[in-house]
């Protein structure tokens, strides 16, 4: 297998903090999403780039890649992981293999290192739960959190269906009996820990959804009718006239279920600058600023 630099994914330097390597997410996965990109591969890129995200963005899967980086590993080299190096997380072990279904499409290179899926952490028995069980993480994306629905995990060869309840929190578990390692001649039960994954478009705040609008700035100046997707669809946001970047507006109910109230939908305003791709549109911002000028 091939050795997978995921700074380079990203686009980023391997010195990138939270915040960039966020952004460049953000950027990449809403321009390679395959329901929007018409380019060659779009698909695959998109599996990449979040399969780079799933390690950068948790602090001991990157504190461990950057461990094997520094052995001078490079991308597209051969690679073979080094004895008893990977496996921090404690997936598949003792023959008990986790995987994910719906398509996660990480690579044997990430597996390599971390021995499973993403999305799964480790076996055992944790803080507060019964002695014997097993446990692992189950990240959902933020469109069945919102609105529940049957989420497909396989283990061991066997296929299981997971009942995820509308408006589940990350940190809570669903519990499935008599699913877990097999114990002597039992079955331990099998607790998944909810954790939401990273999403293109949304941001998570408690129970409230944070969006990005990108507007042009006579639409932000003018004011408009944007068309805004939500978890629950696209809604008709009209847009007041003298918007700056940074204003906050506010979807009542577009948020994650919850009681007594659902969560709201938090939409931020960014001002975009078109690119001036001939002398017409150079010379109208020649004007404008000719117009704005003190």
């Amino acid at each position: 297998m091939q050795f997978k630099d995921y700074y380079e994914t990203l686009g980023v330097e391997a010195s990138a903090g939270e915040a960039e390597i966020k952004t460049a997410y953000r950027r990449l996965a809403r321009k390679y999403h395959p329901d929007v990109s018409k380019e060659k591969g779009a698909e695959d890129r998109f599996k990449a780039i979040n399969e780079a995200y799933e390690v950068l963005r948790d602090k001991e899967k990157r504190a461990e890649y950057d461990r094997l980086r520094a052995q001078g590993y490079r991308s597209g080299e051969e690679f073979r992981p080094p004895p008893g190096f990977g496996g921090g997380n404690g997936f598949g072990q003792g023959g008990f293999r986790f995987d994910e279904g719906g398509g996660g499409g990480f690579s044997d290179f990430f597996e390599s290192i971390f021995g499973g899926r993403a999305g799964f952490g480790q076996r055992g028995a944790g803080a507060g739960a019964p002695m014997g069980d097993t446990r692992a993480k189950l990240a959902i994306p933020l469109e069945v959190a919102y609105s529940g629905g049957v989420q497909r995990i396989g283990i061991d060869g066997r296929t299981l269906e997971v009942k995820v309840p509308a408006g589940i929190r990350p940190g809570q578990s669903i519990r499935l009996a008599g699913q877990g390692q097999q114990q002597g001649a039992r079955r331990a039960d099998l607790l998944l820990e909810i954790d939401y994954r990273p999403h293109p478009d949304f941001e998570v705040d408690g129970r409230n959804i944070l969006y990005t609008l990108s507007l042009a700035p006579w639409e932000a100046a003018l004011g408009t009718t944007a068309s805004v997707p939500t978890l629950g669809g696209k809604v008709e946001l009209k847009i007041p006239t003298d918007s700056d970047a940074g204003r906050k507006l506010r979807l009542k109910g577009r948020g994650l279920p919850g009681k007594p109230v659902a969560g709201d939908q938090i939409v931020e305003i960014e001002v975009r600058a078109p690119k001036a791709e001939n002398e017409a549109q150079r010379d109208l911002y020649r004007r404008m600023a000719e117009a704005f000028r003190d």
